[in-house]
């Protein structure tokens, strides 16, 4: 099928800097002859004319609006800043954040596809982006990895939750922990 073709080029970093909810939908509008093939910053160049290839197209330059094609980068968690809001984890597509609510997270820095989605929702600023030392290319390799892992834990996320016992926790009293929370972390960034 032209769909999972045109999948299996592009990087699978699931980094929605196409403008789509992932690598698959773009690789659908591709195939749709919906969207153009410079659409994935990740992809750079080589990925580029992979699609025009395999898509007959001429090859054009990066859509710079979707973003620059940079080095291999990977998200770091200043884990004394954490307060554990678990925003983060939500937010990773391939599951490479680690932590519970409330303890501080960590990043699996192999497992990390530099997608960036989860630093714009940390609430205290904790997590960068730091090129990946050595420097290296994203490879095939990694690519079918974070296919891998995306495809699992969009797996667990549609399986049905088992029922628990439902906490009889207020809504206004996770309000107040997590003000107390930020509160916290300001008050040691400033120190």
């Amino acid at each position: 099928m032209l769909v999972d073709r045109i999948n299996a080029l592009l990087p699978q970093t699931q980094c929605t800097k196409c403008g789509y909810a992932g690598c698959k939908p773009y690789a659908q509008a591709l195939a749709d002859k919906q969207a153009d093939i410079n659409r994935c910053p990740p992809g750079g160049d080589a990925g580029i004319a992979a699609l025009a290839r395999l898509l007959e197209l001429p090859v054009i330059a990066l859509d710079e609006s979707c973003g620059r094609h940079i080095p291999l980068q990977v998200a770091v968690i200043d884990e004394q800043h954490c307060i554990g809001c678990t925003l983060c984890i939500q937010a990773c597509p391939v599951d490479a954040i680690l932590g519970a609510n409330k303890f501080m997270h960590t990043v699996l820095q192999s497992d990390c596809t530099g997608c960036d989605l989860c630093v714009a929702p940390c609430p205290v600023d904790c997590i960068t982006m730091v090129a990946v030392e050595p420097a290296r290319q994203w490879t095939t390799d990694d690519a079918m990895l974070a296919r891998e892992r995306y495809e699992k834990r969009q797996r667990r996320l549609s399986a049905p939750e088992k029922e628990e016992e439902p906490q009889p926790v207020a809504l206004v009293d996770k309000q107040a922990a997590i003000a107390q929370a930020l509160l916290r972390a300001r008050a040691r960034r400033q120190q």
